[in-house]
């Protein structure tokens, strides 16, 4: 089967390629093809934008597509930056740390927080509205870090505190991270769920 993974992220390439490698798959981003607009995310939920993006993705290619959403849930600013975290403030990372320990200055510390990835599959595309065929969505819980710490990784990472491991996303390496993250457990179901289904 040939699958498109709706992404243009080459760190998130990366890890999906990983875990869905060993399957009889042929794997295509949104890359390999011709420009396709990017859909507005206007969903409430990391879920429903994924949705959004697989439907989208899916009536445009005519393919198999898998897509997912996911962000940075911090509860000591009310879940934000939440499904706007691509999206937060600031044109770097650097910048959006930056933005971020300004918000969460004078709040009461440890900054509690989880990586949130919503998954979901089209296996056959069909109108504006193909069904979808599985969903899920997996988190990894933490804490926001003090400071940024570690170069590995991507996005937030620096900034995620996992506390089995005692240091950030940032400062481990891509197997040990994807073990535990957040879209390591959503990929990895999703491998299960193709394996089983056959």
């Amino acid at each position: 089967m040939r699958l498109l993974v709706a992404s243009t992220n080459p760190g998130k390439i990366r890890e999906i390629r990983e875990i869905l490698g060993s399957l009889p798959l042929e794997l295509m981003t949104l890359d390999d093809l011709p420009p396709i607009e990017a859909p507005d995310e206007t969903g409430a939920t990391f879920a429903e934008n994924a949705a959004l993006k697989v439907r989208a993705y899916a009536a445009a290619s005519g393919m198999a597509t898998v897509a997912e959403d996911s962000g940075l849930v911090i509860d000591a600013l009310d879940g934000r930056p939440g499904v706007e975290s691509a999206r937060y403030p600031g044109d770097t990372y650097a910048d959006k740390f930056a933005y971020l320990y300004r918000e969460l200055a004078g709040k009461p510390q440890p900054w509690t927080g989880r990586f949130v990835c919503a998954l979901a599959f089209v296996e056959t595309p069909g109108g504006e509205r193909p069904p979808l065929a599985f969903e899920t969505q997996a988190t990894v819980e933490g804490e926001i870090a003090s400071r940024p710490q570690g170069t590995n990784g991507f996005g937030y990472d620096p900034i995620f505190f996992y506390p089995p491991y005692g240091c950030t996303l940032g400062e481990v390496s891509g197997d040990r991270k994807l073990a535990v993250a957040h879209r390591g457990k959503a990929f990895r179901q999703f491998r299960d769920w193709l394996t089983a289904k056959g």
